[in-house]
């Protein structure tokens, strides 16, 4: 599938098969993840690949949305490191999320293209589930749960919009 076409047709997928997904399309999607663009070039990520099931269905103590991962054959749950972050501690901002979104949203185009299914469950920025992940993984504070990409070959096709094109939202300068 060209680009376009994959941008047009992705959809969140949550129901999977129980065909466990070759280690070589994990790292290829995580690949295409870790080329998302981060400001100053600081590739904050780091990606945990999470198949053990017991791990998987404990996501839906800490965050609800991502009750579905103990049906998939894995998570990818991608962090952000506040400390490689490029950021201004003065100013209180950081470009974290920014750049583990860039990252997240690279990984479910990927899996797509190479015939997966993906759904993108939030953890950043809702402190409870971010605080829950790090106690189950036992993840150091300077990195932060970001996203729960539950990932898997899909059982259903989700049905396509109408047409999300709104020329009104368009405004020229």
């Amino acid at each position: 599938m060209d680009l376009m076409e994959g941008l047009l047709t992705r959809r969140s997928v949550r129901k999977f098969t129980d065909e466990p997904v070759a280690k070589q399309d994990i790292l290829d999607i995580i690949k295409a993840a870790q080329y998302a663009p981060s400001a100053h070039n600081t590739q904050p990520w780091s990606f945990l690949v999470i198949e053990n099931k017991e791990i998987l269905k404990q996501f839906r103590h800490v965050q609800r949305s991502a009750s579905f991962a103990e049906n998939a054959p894995l998570v990818i749950l991608v962090c952000g490191d506040t400390e490689k972050a490029f950021h201004r501690e003065k100013e209180g901002w950081s470009y974290l999320d920014i750049d583990c979104a860039a990252a997240t949203q690279n990984l479910i185009l990927a899996a797509h293209a190479k015939g997966l299914g993906a759904c993108w469950c939030g953890a950043t920025p809702m402190t409870k589930p971010i605080e829950a992940i790090r106690e189950m993984l036992h993840l150091p504070q300077n990195i932060q749960p970001f996203s729960i990409v539950v990932v898997g070959h899909p059982a259903e096709t989700p049905k396509q919009p109408e047409n999300r094109f709104d020329e009104s939202k368009i405004h020229w300068a």
